[in-house]
């Protein structure tokens, strides 16, 4: 249960039934009533501005309001205490009645705890990753990966109906590059000289088993083709090489997509879809013929001086119309996007996200201008854009890898620290701010590496667990029973961490309605820092232990609570990516 959600309308029940009026004799709008924590824990358990917003309405003092309604609240059976502050502000503090309830209710619900219905009937694309198939995927492609994940993961979990996607860019001119360079392994393969390779084509050695396979099912017979034949042959066979790598690496990453969308096929069978979607537009007035004025700065490569066929976005919210097809009648590669985009719609998704990296900040107007333009504004579009993660070891840069030849790869990364790092440590910052990670600070065994103190806390959890066993005989299995001891319940700082449980449900709807995973991270540290405070409130004082030898009561009643962190836990990082470790080695 939110706790939160259920104030809401406790409050605006009170409210409704003090019968307040406009100054006209209308009935208030109590839209803008909002309940959330205190910033402030001490304030109490429940904030709510009703009074704030409401008193210019009804044409009374806020403090004044605020006593008022206070006075209503008092009446609510949970409500321990209601304070006013400042100007206007009404604080509440529940009885532990309340919250042995909750903590009920948790331990009923296990992993499902958390689990809402915000997004029911809702479908969300996510597209994330994308990388070029010319090559291992990078650390940059790491942290979108991450992000992606995590968000479609979380938004599974507050109720959306959610697809991972994969745009694979398998058409341009790099795809063009990529085959002459595998060529050149063919080459090498059967034996030939190629001394160094040539400026512009792909240098990496990953390229060589590529170039082996080649010469081990062809021999020389891809010599003896016309040249575009045997490119057309190679250019098939290393996608799907760089793909089945590329699946590899994410799948080290424990991320799986559920749809790999080729751009091949938006060009297949003459540009069918292509000129579909642009017909589209077209119907809706969105596409005319002229000319373009010259940007501002560099000229971008699909810019010409002569008429062409337009997106006329600046129409539905872009800087500047945008071409979509050559004076030569090329489509350019914002074609493709358009049909992308309208093959999502037509698959009858609500949003599509879009994940991508900090050198696709120009893309935002022009991909929403766009879901406007086909979707007639019914749909919405997000883009969401990684910015750059610095390599550090021991704060010094990290240099390339060899295998590449031209960048860490995230395969490095993952090998050297671990899955579950590289995940968590990828979502501990907000995706738009820039993110430095050090391979020595996030191995290391303390507080200040924050994906260990979070996994030690779920150690820490079956710790107890294992004690309870050999000390009481209480296993896993019985805690369901605990329930009926919560009353025990009373000391402050397991009435404390109570309240952190019971912020989950609230921060999952809050994190996807702002499609913000990291803020599960932040919350994950904080539970994992309350629990190991009481643990060492219990090394100083054997009256707070979880198990009390002497008092099998309350000891199951703490075992409960330990039960519901440790599910906490389980769940939040399983939304992240990573394990709920039950030991630590």
């Amino acid at each position: 249960m939110n706790i939160f959600a259920d104030f809401d309308a406790r409050i605006k029940k009170a409210l409704q039934a003090l019968e307040l009026k406009t100054t006209d004799g209308a009935e208030v709008d109590l839209s803008r009533v909002g309940v959330e924590p205190p910033r402030d824990p001490s304030h109490g358990d429940i904030a709510t501005n009703a009074a704030m917003v409401l008193s210019k309405a009804v044409g009374q003092n806020p403090r004044e309001l605020a006593v008022k309604i206070g006075e209503a609240l008092k009446n609510d059976a949970d409500v321990g205490s209601v304070d006013v502050a400042g100007p206007g502000f009404i604080n509440l503090r529940l009885k532990d009645t309340y919250w042995h309830r909750q903590l009920a209710i948790m331990l009923g619900s296990g992993l499902n705890y958390g689990r809402s219905k915000l997004g029911y009937g809702h479908r969300v694309n996510v597209e994330y990753v994308s990388a070029n198939p010319t090559g291992p995927m990078h650390v940059g492609h790491c942290r979108g990966a991450v992000v992606g994940d995590a968000l479609a993961n979380l938004l599974k979990f507050a109720g959306y109906d959610v697809a991972k996607e994969y745009y694979i860019n398998d058409a341009g001119a790099q795809i063009d590059v990529l085959a002459s360079s595998v060529m050149l392994r063919y080459r090498e393969a059967l034996g030939e000289q190629i001394g160094d390779i040539p400026p512009g084509l792909y240098p990496g050695d990953y390229l060589v088993p590529v170039g082996q396979a080649l010469a081990s099912d062809f021999g020389t017979k891809l010599l003896e083709m016309p040249e575009d034949e045997a490119l057309a042959i190679v250019k098939d066979r290393t996608i799907d090489a760089m793909m089945a790598m590329i699946r590899e690496d994410l799948a080290a990453l424990n991320v799986h997509h559920d749809v790999f969308f080729s751009e091949r096929t938006l060009h297949a069978n003459n540009a069918k879809l292509i000129r579909s979607a642009i017909n589209d537009l077209t119907l809706k007035g969105h596409v005319y013929k002229g000319k373009l004025p010259p940007p501002k700065g560099q000229l971008p490569e699909d810019w010409e001086d002569r008429e062409q066929t337009l997106f006329r976005s600046t129409d539905v919210g872009d800087d500047i119309d945008r071409p979509l097809v050559k004076s030569d009648g090329q489509f350019t590669y914002f074609a493709a996007d358009v049909a992308y985009f309208k093959d999502k719609y037509d698959r009858h998704f609500d949003e599509m996200i879009y994940v991508l990296g900090a050198d696709h900040g120009g893309y935002v107007k022009r991909l929403e201008s766009l879901a406007r333009a086909v979707s007639g504004g019914t749909a919405k579009l997000t883009v969401l854009i990684c910015q750059l993660v610095k390599l550090y070891r021991n704060g010094e840069p990290v240099r390339m890898s060899k295998r590449s030849g031209e960048f860490v790869t995230l395969r490095d990364v993952v090998e050297e620290v671990g899955r579950d790092p590289v995940r968590f440590m990828m979502l501990y910052r907000k995706n738009d701010a820039p993110l430095d990670f050090d391979f020595a600070k996030v191995t290391e065994h303390s507080k200040e590496n924050p994906v260990f103190y979070v996994q030690y806390a779920s150690a820490r959890c079956h710790s107890v667990f294992r004690q309870a066993m050999e000390q009481l005989g209480i296993g896993e299995e019985a805690l369901a029973a605990s329930a009926q001891h919560f009353h025990l319940l009373a000391d402050e700082s397991e009435i404390a961490l109570i309240r952190k449980l019971a912020e989950y449900p609230r921060l999952v709807e809050t994190a996807a309605l702002h499609q913000e995973p990291h803020r599960l991270a932040f919350y994950l540290y904080d539970l994992a820092s309350s629990l190991h405070t009481q643990w060492n409130k219990g090394t100083e004082n054997p009256d707070l232990r979880f198990i009390k030898v002497n008092d099998p009561n309350l000891s199951q009643a703490r075992l409960g609570l330990v039960q519901v962190v440790s599910k906490v836990l389980a769940s939040g990082l399983s939304i992240i990516g990573a394990d709920a470790p039950t030991e630590m080695r």
